[in-house]
């Protein structure tokens, strides 16, 4: 029925959803990279250190997490469309109370409840592609949903460099708070009801219970959930890291910060394009070893440049080729974790989601902890984040034994 259901609409409708449900998804990105360059100005202003700036942004990635917990089991059970306006109305709220925060400790607290009201984008969007379509038509719907959100941290860092020349810090999450204003709109107005009455769950604790149990039963699906979060892990030991040391230790300017970000960022976007035009050839398995092995190896060459060179120019291709890899694992990574869990598709995306974003909160303050003088630390971290996907791919989802098709 999933299938047929995306087929009752027009191609322009169709266009419109995924339109809406990439700006959905690529609100949680937004509210993360739009203040990267701002990290600097935030120290100065509020008094505080690498560590406290790092805390800050891994509360966002927390309450993230723990969003997409609550909203996944929600949207199976009252639908999609009611859940994802609470929650990006909480962001809006959220975005507000950050914008006037008085000192860190409310500001952090505010960024997990601002990572709370984003995770209704993320889940509820994977969710309805799944609601929506199957096979083939799911990995073009999820892929073509992660090159819109890919945009997100392309764009995000390069529009936080150029507004932090002319606003504060605070004038960011203004900003946030009104792109979220207009998600509440787009919902409102674009996003169709994708879970019919029929098929929305019933009963409590025990009904939730059981599906958390039937999606966790699935091998594949939690091969695909830990791998997912080795690799988030290792982009955010690049994303959480970046900022201060392209700045602070290399000395280039928030612009030209938002610059290389930016650059880096098309390799997500690359990534996307690559992975989801071999997944229908190759397999999403197979193209998921090419990813990985990319990530390793991009790492490792991090790490010799660094070792090597006292310039930030060589680390570019680096950290470029990293992303790139990187981009090639969500879409392939959700197909194989959603592909036997249509009934469950809501509490299935929100247990990759929270796992996800748990290990990317966890990955920055460690990285924190130690003196942030080369790129030694962020290679470092992104080599065994990385490893780490590539162990739980062979050992758990073993793509040698799997048979996939996208038929």
């Amino acid at each position: 029925m999933s299938a047929q259901l995306g087929d009752r609409f027009s191609r322009r409708r169709r266009i419109a959803i995924i339109v809406a449900l990439g700006l959905l998804t690529a609100l949680g990105p937004f509210t993360i990279d739009l203040y990267l360059p701002s990290f600097p100005a935030l120290k100065q202003d509020l008094l505080i250190n690498d560590a406290q700036v790092q805390v800050t942004l891994s509360a966002t990635t927390l309450g993230f997490a723990l969003g997409q917990l609550l909203v996944g089991p929600l949207s199976d059970r009252l639908g999609r469309k009611l859940p994802l306006m609470a929650m990006s109305s909480l962001h809006v709220t959220a975005s507000v109370l950050v914008a006037i925060s008085p000192g860190v400790e409310f500001l952090t607290a505010m960024r997990a409840l601002q990572g709370l009201g984003a995770a209704g984008g993320a889940v509820v969007a994977m969710a309805m592609a799944r609601d929506l379509f199957e096979g083939r038509r799911l990995v073009v719907m999820l892929s073509r949903l992660a090159l819109i959100s890919g945009l997100a941290p392309i764009v995000a860092p390069l529009v936080g460099s150029w507004m932090v020349t002319f606003v504060s810090w605070r004038g960011v999450f203004w900003a946030l708070a009104l792109y979220g204003l207009s998600i509440v709109a787009l919902v409102w107005l674009l996003i169709v009801e994708t879970r019919p009455v029929a098929e929305r769950t019933t009963g409590g604790w025990k009904q939730l219970g059981s599906a958390y149990r039937r999606v966790l039963n699935d091998r594949i699906f939690v091969g695909a959930w830990l791998t997912g979060a080795a690799a988030f892990a290792g982009l955010f030991s690049y994303v959480t890291t970046s900022s201060v040391l392209l700045q602070e230790v290399f000395g280039l300017s928030p612009r030209g910060f938002g610059a290389v970000f930016a650059v880096c960022s098309v390799g997500v976007f690359v990534g996307v394009q690559t992975g989801s035009r071999l997944s229908p050839r190759i397999g999403p398995h197979r193209v998921l070893i090419l990813a990985t092995s990319g990530m390793v190896l991009a790492s490792a060459a991090l790490l010799a440049v660094n070792a090597i060179s006292d310039s930030w120019i060589p680390l570019v291709p680096c950290m470029f080729f990293f992303t790139m890899s990187f981009g090639a694992c969500p879409p392939n990574l959700q197909v194989l974790g959603l592909q036997h869990h249509r009934q469950d598709s809501g509490v299935a995306a929100s247990l990759m989601g929270a796992l996800n974003m748990s290990a990317a909160a966890t990955v920055g303050p460690l990285i924190g902890l130690a003196p942030l003088t080369s790129a030694a630390p962020m290679g470092v971290a992104m080599l065994i984040c990385g490893a780490l996907a590539a162990v739980f791919l062979w050992t758990i989802i073993r793509p040698r034994s799997l048979q996939v098709s996208l038929d």
